[in-house]
């Protein structure tokens, strides 16, 4: 492409998975060329360095967290502290606004990329700066929860509102539980960073002047339409932009463990940096996984109440499942685990980075959402694309038992089972869909090309 290259900033959402995204997004961008201001807190910035492909063209510029009343000391992202505190991290980014003001005046880029700030697009309008509400949050989950037409700024959205769609959402068979839509109802007035999530929401995507998702026409195209009618809007997409595959290899604890089992046998669950559980749906987890009679590995966050992943186990569990079941309480590298030829299922709450790196893939999925966008996430997954297996739950209580576990699980590791097969086989086709050559590069150029378009004199 022969125009100029663009100077981008990007400020996003201060958790790991946003960071992440837009990181990968950056790496997109400089590839082609482009000059990118990555604002992030300092220490943050260390852990993110490694990922940064593209040393010359991408800049990390170091943001001052303020402290704030409920917050611990050098609290810098949601993973510093349990989910309760994440509004107050909302509350001190808010406050960054005029260090955030001074910095764009500084660097002058073309565009400022940002997702939960509804105050940047004002400020950057006042430096000359365009501003993208880059959402890698679904647009399902956008259109179904805060669509204009949900008449949000004039009455509070109810469960029975929740229970169906808005009026002109996309024909699909996205559809709540009756506790979800609770959950989703009671979330949309909560507090977060002092207004509402559903205010904060609808005032990111009324104030920018393009909408982006991390998505493809071919995948949520009528869900990214709609959106576009109803904020009134450019709708740019992003593509999949799929993460890079990983420079190191698998640690050896974790490669001569899962070298053990035949292929495709082996049942890999994670749920997350940010994800605790109840100590008793957790346990009940791993009461499914033993059930099922497959060898397994859980990586999951000790549950409300533990200090450790031991304390937590049910009576007898470890020995029960010695030599084919293992918890883990830390990180792992999750990419390579998933390719790993042992592995043929992953248990997964469904958040948009795990299921990016599931789809490229070959293990089956078992989705089991815990809140938010999740929800809407493993409907689009297993009912609108049929790529995976919902775990059942209570219509009424949310909960999920372990037969419930295990017979998810067990459909999507028959081979002979036709729920199995269907979605083995959509997988596949998704899969192949989102690999194809030449796929990610026509959607950035394309992306490119549209920030290019708004650049343009009117």
């Amino acid at each position: 492409m022969d125009e100029k290259k663009m100077h981008i900033a990007m400020y996003p959402w201060l958790a790991m998975s946003h960071l992440n995204a837009f990181l990968q997004l950056s790496n997109k961008f400089a590839e082609r060329g482009h000059k990118i201001s990555f604002l992030s807190p300092k220490k943050t910035q260390v852990k993110f360095e490694p990922f940064n492909l593209h040393k010359h063209l991408i800049n990390f510029v170091p943001v001052a967290v303020p402290c704030v009343d409920g917050l611990p000391p050098g609290t810098e992202t949601t993973a510093d502290v349990p989910y309760p505190l994440h509004s107050l991290v909302m509350t001190a980014m808010d406050l960054t606004e005029p260090a955030i003001e001074a910095i764009l005046s500084d660097l002058k880029p073309d565009f400022v990329l940002y997702d939960f700030t509804h105050w940047l697009p004002p400020l950057a309008h006042k430096l000359g700066i365009k501003a993208i509400q880059y959402c890698f949050i679904s647009s399902a989950t956008i259109g179904f929860l805060v669509s204009p037409e949900r008449k949000l700024h004039e009455k509070i959205l109810t469960e029975a509102d929740l229970l169906k769609p808005p009026p002109n959402f996309p024909s699909s068979k996205i559809m709540l539980r009756a506790h979800e839509a609770r959950g989703l109802a009671a979330a949309t007035v909560k507090q977060f960073g002092g207004i509402s999530f559903t205010e904060r929401q609808l005032l990111a995507f009324t104030l920018c002047d393009a909408i982006s998702f991390k998505t493809c026409k071919e995948i949520e195209g009528p869900y990214c339409d709609y959106l576009g009618s109803q904020f009134g809007k450019p709708v740019i997409l992003a593509g999949p932009v799929l993460p890079e595959p990983p420079r190191s290899v698998l640690e050896a604890k974790w490669d001569k463990l899962l070298g053990g089992f035949k292929a495709k046998s082996l049942i890999y669950c994670a749920f997350g940096s940010e994800c605790t559980m109840k100590k008793d749906q957790f346990q009940e987890l791993l009461l499914g996984f033993e059930l099922s009679g497959f060898p397994f590995l859980a990586a999951l966050k000790p549950p409300m109440g533990c200090e450790t992943i031991e304390s937590a186990l049910p009576e007898g569990f470890e020995e029960r499942v010695k030599g084919r079941g293992f918890v883990h309480g830390g990180w792992v590298q999750q990419q390579l685990i998933l390719n790993h030829p042992s592995v043929g299922c992953f248990v997964t709450h469904c958040g948009s980075s795990s299921l990016s790196e599931a789809m490229m893939t070959e293990c089956q999925l078992v989705l089991l959402p815990n809140v938010g966008d999740q929800i809407i996430n493993a409907r689009l997954m297993g009912r609108d694309l049929k790529v995976g297996v919902e775990v059942e739950k209570g219509d009424e209580d949310g909960l999920f038992t372990r037969e419930g576990v295990c017979r998810a699980m067990m459909t999507v590791m028959d081979e002979n089972s036709e729920i199995g097969k269907q979605v083995r086989e959509n997988h596949g086709i998704q899969r192949e869909f989102l690999l194809s050559k030449g796929l990610e590069s026509s959607y950035i150029d394309g992306f490119v090309q549209n920030l290019h378009e708004l650049l343009r004199p009117n």
